[in-house]
């Protein structure tokens, strides 16, 4: 198992270094990755630094003198990614070096199938590997230059023990006939990774957004897309171009003119300049006036009120069924997924490892092919039904 060097590792900051470190990279059939950035003061994440490691050897990338460009070579080549929660990080990739990793091996989703539920690294590789961490600074600037001999041998430990974690995992899993079911949860997880926000829907991620009805909704989708794009222009967070509160107030009560934006709850003077308090007046109009077809709705929720006492006997069974395997219930199904199942919708519970492991028996006891019981020690049994009345109290 590799160690953590006492001196700091290779900091690559010419182009030179890089093209070096994917030659190196393009015949490994295991790397590792992690990002570190900030995301406090800007609409897009900050990219500070990229920490890869392989063999056992580790390099730290400085993106902020150094095009990543080249790595699209290495994440498209036939090694696979080792990471831990790693779906950020994707998206902060994806848009540095216009490339992801084609195959993804995520020893937080992985740790699901051995009865982790989302640790964190630490955590992990002490329970795995039996090594503590460093304890990260959270108030680390990881965009200051130069960083410290500190700062490097944190930043190579995020990515220096990722390699033994797949070697360990994977055998635990293998023997368990659980590899199968995780490698395909990390394919799945790869695919449906985040993608930029569709500015219509950007209204979905106010808190409130399912209590707005009417023309409140038209409103809250052309103010929240105005939001979205000048916040992306101005590479600023949104809630410095308008926070959440005066937005849905906005919707609820629709300024017409510029005395009664003024006096918008939550509103300030700041968020009003460079033309927008023109901009805001004019979404509103435009929300008002949005054609029925043109409104994005979210996907109705699966609440259903009468499916609520299904929906607990299903989690009961699952968290059972998760205990015995030693499973994480969370990783199982989610209560959105057992209501999915029990209204007859499509759900994740339909195919794959899922399928076989719970969505089967649960399919069949929504459809009355099977009951429940309990086992007299305070577990449940699912038993074939007799379809004989019990009476009536």
């Amino acid at each position: 198992m590799p160690e953590l060097r006492s001196a700091p590792p290779v900091l690559i900051d010419t182009a030179a270094g890089l093209g070096e470190l994917c030659d190196r990279l393009a015949g490994e059939p295991l790397y590792g990755f992690d990002t570190e950035f900030h995301n406090e003061r800007t609409y897009y994440p900050r990219l500070a630094l990229v920490q890869i490691s392989w063999a056992e050897e580790v390099a730290l990338v400085d993106p902020l003198v150094v095009d990543l460009a080249p790595l699209a070579a290495v994440f498209d080549g036939p090694g696979m990614a080792v990471a831990h929660a790693c779906d950020q990080d994707l998206q902060i990739l994806e848009t540095a070096c216009g490339a992801v990793p084609a195959r993804i091996f995520d020893t937080q989703l992985a740790a699901g199938f051995l009865g982790m539920s989302t640790p964190a690294l630490s955590r992990l590789v002490e329970k795995e590997l039996g090594v503590s961490l460093p304890k990260a600074d959270r108030l680390t600037d990881w965009l200051q230059r130069p960083l410290t001999p500190e700062q490097l041998v944190y930043a190579a430990g995020d990515v220096i023990h990722l390699l033994a974690l797949h070697r360990t995992m994977t055998a635990r899993l293998a023997e368990l006939g659980r590899l199968e079911w995780a490698l395909e949860e990390c394919a799945e997880a790869l695919a449906n990774r985040r993608l930029a926000i569709d500015p219509e829907e950007a209204w979905w991620r106010i808190s409130d957004h399912r209590r707005l009805n009417g023309k409140a909704r038209g409103v809250a989708q052309a103010v929240a897309a105005w939001r979205e794009r000048r916040a992306a222009e101005l590479d600023l967070p949104r809630r410095v171009i308008l926070p959440d509160l005066p937005l849905t107030a906005l919707a609820h009560k629709p300024p017409r003119n510029r005395r009664e934006l003024d006096a918008v709850r939550g509103l300030e003077g700041r968020h009003l300049g460079g033309g927008a308090a023109e901009e805001i007046l004019a979404a509103v109009r435009l929300g008002l006036e949005l054609p029925t077809p043109e409104l994005r709705l979210p996907a109705e929720r699966t609440d259903d009120r009468g499916q609520e006492a299904a929906v607990a006997v299903a989690a009961g069974l699952v968290h059972q069924m998760a205990d015995e395997l030693e499973f994480d219930a969370g990783l199982l199904a989610t209560r959105a997924d057992l209501r999915d199942l029990l209204l007859g919708i499509p759900s994740r519970l339909d195919q794959g490892w899922r399928q076989t492991i719970v969505g089967e028996n649960l399919r069949r006891l929504a459809s009355g092919e099977l009951a429940v019981a309990f086992d007299g020690r305070g577990g449940l049994l699912l038993e074939e039904r007799s379809h004989r009345p019990a009476g009536t109290a």
